[in-house]
């Protein structure tokens, strides 16, 4: 078995606000204008935002962009980055723009995700762009489709997402 304690070992911190603070008040804002607020900084991410890495760089009705530089730190076993971060990045842009289109008193959940990789994600693959874009909104039940594309403009995994809506 091969010694770790040759190897140089590595820190990442994560620090974040109580997540209630930050948590979006369906009865107060819309899901645009809370999506807005967290791009602009006036109110703080989710926590998972900051330990994964990502961020809001684009949001409109129906569509939010989600930006991630990927890092050593997202490595799986394959020195490549984990198809679960991938399909993290792809829920959070598709989840985000279903909740742009709600109004005040609604809020959403995924119900359901499929991903699709195309080809692996290294720190030599460049700042991802992960765009959600909204199929369908009724009145119980949303459908989303995401892609996310590497630093040269090519797609590394899409998916699409089923989201419940509710009061």
């Amino acid at each position: 078995m091969p010694s770790h304690s040759k190897h140089r070992e590595r820190t990442h911190t994560v620090v974040w606000e109580d997540p209630k603070i930050s948590a979006r008040d369906a009865t107060s804002i819309s899901g645009l204008d809370y999506l807005k607020r967290i791009k602009d900084g006036t109110i703080s991410p989710p926590p998972i935002a900051l330990l994964v890495g990502y961020r809001i760089s684009e949001v409109e009705e129906g569509r939010a962009v989600f930006m991630l530089e990927p890092a050593e730190y997202h490595y799986n076993p394959f020195s490549t980055v984990h198809g679960g971060i991938a399909a993290t990045l792809l829920d959070t842009a598709m989840a985000a723009a279903v909740l742009s289109t709600l109004p005040t008193g609604q809020a959403c959940s995924t119900l359901e995700i499929k991903v699709n990789y195309i080809r692996p994600v290294t720190q030599k693959s460049g700042l991802i762009r992960c765009t959600g874009k909204v199929i369908h909104v009724g009145s119980r039940i949303a459908t989303a489709s995401g892609k996310i594309f590497d630093g040269n403009e090519k797609l590394v995994a899409h998916g699409m997402s089923t989201c419940v809506i509710f009061s």
